[in-house]
C-alpha cells in the first residue's frame, strides 16, 4: 500500500500478482453456462424484486457465498470475489483501508529544496501531505506536478503556495461516504484523524479501489520488491503473500486445479480463494485437493502479507 494515486490505486498488484489478486480480468461477456445457475441471472431476478434494498443485498451475498464451490457456475473465482468485495464495501470504514500513520511519507513545509527533490526522487509518489513541525499539524497536500511546473518555469519554489486543501475524516467514516466526498471535492487523498485531532492514517482513492479489486502495484512502487520465500529445516516454507504460484509450483510440484491456475496468480490469492475472504493472522487453511496447509503469519483487512506453507512433500508425492 502506498500513497500513489494518479496511476493509483496505491500498493501492490491486483488481479495480476497482488497478494489478494484473482488473476485474469473479469469477463466482459455474460457467462455461457446454465442460465438458471448464472449469477447474472440471479442478479436480474433480484433487481426485479419488490424487496427492500437491504434484503436484496443480503440475498445476493448469501447466493455468492452458497455457490462458492459450485463447479457448474460459469463464473470465475475472481468475478465472484469482485461481487463479494463490492457488497462488503458498504460495511467498510476509513480505518479499514487507510495507510497507517507510521507508513505515511509527508513533507515538512520548511524542507530545503535539495532535500525535497531527493525525497521526490526516492519515493516517487504523486501527492504528499505537508505539515508544520509535526504530522499532527498538516496544512494540506502538494502534487508533484505543481512542484515540477514551478521549477521548469524557473520560478521561486515556495511550497506553501502550492499546498491544496485535504479532506479530514474520522476512522469510523463509511468508505462509500468517503468515496463520495472525495469525488465531490475532487480530492484523491484524505487524512484520517483520531478523537484528539492527531493523524491516524491516510486514504487515497486507490486504496478504496484496492478494497474491490485487490492490490495494485504501479511501476514506481518502492514497496514492490521481489517477494521472498524461505525453506525451513523442518520442510515448511515461509513466503510473501505476493509470491507467484506458478513459480511456487515449478519449485515444489504442481498441486492446484486447472480452474485455480486460470484465476489465481499468488499464494495470497490462493488462500483468499480457499477462505472466500481475506483470512486473519493466525488462521490455518487447508487446500483440499492437495492437503497443503497454509498458516497466515501476517495480514491486514485487505491482503495476506506473509504465510507459512506446510505438507508440501506429501502433496507433491500424491501427484
Amino acid at each position: 500500500m502506498t500513497q500513489n494515486d494518479d496511476n493509483d490505486p496505491s500498493g501492490s498488484r491486483p488481479g495480476g500478482t497482488g497478494s489478494s489478486g484473482y488473476g485474469s480480468h473479469p469477463s466482459r461477456h455474460e457467462p455461457s453456462g446454465d442460465p438458471k445457475k448464472s449469477i447474472l441471472t440471479h442478479i436480474r431476478s433480484l433487481l426485479g424484486s419488490t424487496k427492500a434494498p437491504a434484503h436484496l443485498r443480503d440475498d445476493l451475498a448469501e447466493y455468492v457465498a452458497n455457490t462458492q464451490d459450485d463447479a457448474s457456475l460459469s463464473v470465475a473465482n475472481h468475478e465472484r470475489t469482485l461481487i463479494s468485495n463490492v457488497l462488503d464495501l458498504r460495511d467498510m470504514r476509513a480505518v479499514d483501508v487507510m495507510i497507517p500513520r507510521v507508513d505515511i511519507v509527508a513533507i515538512d513545509i520548511g524542507i530545503a529544496e535539495s532535500e525535497l527533490f531527493s525525497l521526490l526522487s526516492e519515493k516517487q509518489f504523486s501527492r504528499f501531505p505537508v505539515f508544520r513541525e509535526s504530522l499532527d499539524d498538516v496544512i494540506g497536500t502538494v502534487h508533484i506536478k505543481d512542484i515540477l511546473s514551478t521549477t521548469l518555469r524557473k520560478e521561486p519554489l515556495v511550497l506553501e503556495n502550492l499546498v491544496r486543501d485535504v479532506p479530514i475524516v474520522s476512522p469510523s467514516m463509511h468508505v462509500l461516504d468517503l468515496l463520495l466526498e472525495m469525488k465531490q471535492t475532487r480530492r484523491h487523498m484524505a487524512l484520517v484523524v483520531d478523537e484528539f485531532g492527531g493523524i491516524d492514517g491516510l486514504v487515497t482513492i486507490g486504496d478504496i479501489i484496492e478494497a474491490i479489486v485487490g492490490d495494485v502495484e504501479d511501476e514506481h512502487n518502492t514497496m514492490g520488491t521481489d517477494p521472498t520465500l524461505t525453506v525451513n529445516h523442518d520442510g515448511s516454507i515461509v513466503a510473501d503473500g505476493r509470491y507467484d504460484v506458478e513459480e511456487f509450483e515449478e519449485r515444489f510440484g504442481e498441486f492446484m486445479t486447472e480452474e485455480e491456475r486460470e484465476s489465481i496468480d499468488t499464494l495470497g490469492g490462493l488462500v483468499f480463494a480457499i477462505a472466500g475472504r481475506v483470512p486473519s493472522r493466525g488462521e490455518i487453511l487447508t487446500h483440499e485437493e492437495s492437503g497443503i496447509v497454509f498458516e497466515i503469519l501476517d495480514a491486514d483487512a485487505r491482503r495476506v502479507k506473509r504465510l507459512r506453507v506446510k505438507n508440501i512433500k506429501s502433496a507433491a508425492t500424491s501427484d
